[in-house]
Formats: structure tokens, C-alpha cells, sequence
């Protein structure tokens, strides 16, 4: 099942995460330093939350989570042959997963992706706040914040560390994930 994807930029990643757990009825399906995601049965809904306190406004972008590579890929070729301008990604880790995606910009703006999640990334960060990554404690010691700035898988601008210059936590192994903050 495809579902919609709304991403926003929240000041207390603690508080949103209680307050969207009570709203939709369900637990965070993936929980990382500044960041969390709720994969909401009823509507048919991805939650993203990204911790930006910094962030002019809440909505950070949106998209349509994918079953499969071939819907994304059929997504892409319908939009392209409607004569929209595609930013493809393909293998790029983003939220803490390895996604295959494509972005296209409304008339107003607002980013879209359609994507597909490989993989899982960041697993050892599962449950863990920013203060604990910040302290260092022995499970992420390894971790860094790594900034760009210019746009990152977020923002589709083929930079897959950032959004906006929001930090991005960089696990053992290198798999960068975006979109944190």
C-alpha cells in the first residue's frame, strides 16, 4: 500500500512524538536522535518529525512512500511524460533508510518525493535522543555532524546529508542519514 508522506519540522521531538502518539493511536515506527517516524495504518499515513527548533516553518517537505522500485519508477515516467522536471536519487541514505526517490518542485514551491525504502540505517541510534549521541556514550562514539547545506535528500538538491543545513548524523560505516536536526 502506498501512502502519503507529510514531514515536519518540530521544536521538541519529545513532545511531537507524544502528541502524534496519542493523535494517530500508534507508537513511532523508527525513533533516532531529533527525529522520528509514524507509519499510520488509519489513514494511511507517513509521519515524519524532524527536531528543528530553527526552522521558519513546519512543513518540511512531502511525498508518497512506495511498495516497490517499479511504482516509483512508473511514477517517474508518467510525471516526466506530463512534462515535469524530475531530481532522481537513486541509493541514497535519507531519514535512516537507503531509499531509490525522485523529487519534483509545485508551482508554489513545496518539494514532493516518491520513494521507496530499501533498507534500514542507523539501527544502533534506535531510540536514542541528540543529548545522548551529543554525550558520546559508546554505542554512537563514532557518530558526527556532518553539515552542507545545500539542499540534501530533503530538500532534493542531490546532496544526500542535509536539508537546509540541518546536521546529519553519520553512524560507523558511513551511512549518512539526512533530514535530522
Amino acid at each position: 500500500m502506498s501512502r502519503l508522506q507529510l514531514a515536519l519540522n518540530v521544536a521538541d521531538i519529545d513532545a511531537a512524538v507524544e502528541f502524534y502518539s496519542t493523535l494517530f493511536d500508534t507508537e513511532p515506527a523508527k525513533r533516532r536522535p531529533g527525529y522520528a517516524n509514524f507509519a499510520v495504518d488509519n489513514p494511511p499515513l507517513k509521519l515524519v518529525l524532524f527536531e528543528n527548533p530553527e526552522a521558519t516553518g513546519t512543513l518540511n517537505h512531502l511525498g508518497v512512500e512506495r511498495e516497490s522500485m517499479e511504482e516509483v519508477e512508473a511514477q517517474a515516467n508518467r510525471l516526466e511524460a506530463a512534462g515535469l522536471t524530475l531530481d532522481t536519487e537513486g541509493d541514497v541514505v535519507c531519514c535512516y533508510a537507503r531509499q531509490d526517490k525522485h523529487w519534483v518542485t509545485g508551482p508554489d514551491g513545496q518539494r514532493w518525493e516518491n520513494y521507496v525504502v530499501l533498507a534500514d540505517a542507523g539501527a544502533e541510534l534506535e531510540g536514542k535522543s541528540t543529548a545522548d549521541v551529543a554525550v558520546g556514550d559508546q554505542a554512537s562514539a563514532a557518530t558526527e555532524p556532518v553539515k552542507t547545506g545545500d539542499g540534501g535528500c530533503c530538500g532534493g538538491s542531490g546532496n544526500t546529508s542535509t536539508t537546509e543545513g540541518q546536521p546529519a548524523v553519520v553512524p560507523d560505516g558511513g551511512a549518512g542519514a539526512c533530514c535530522t536536526g
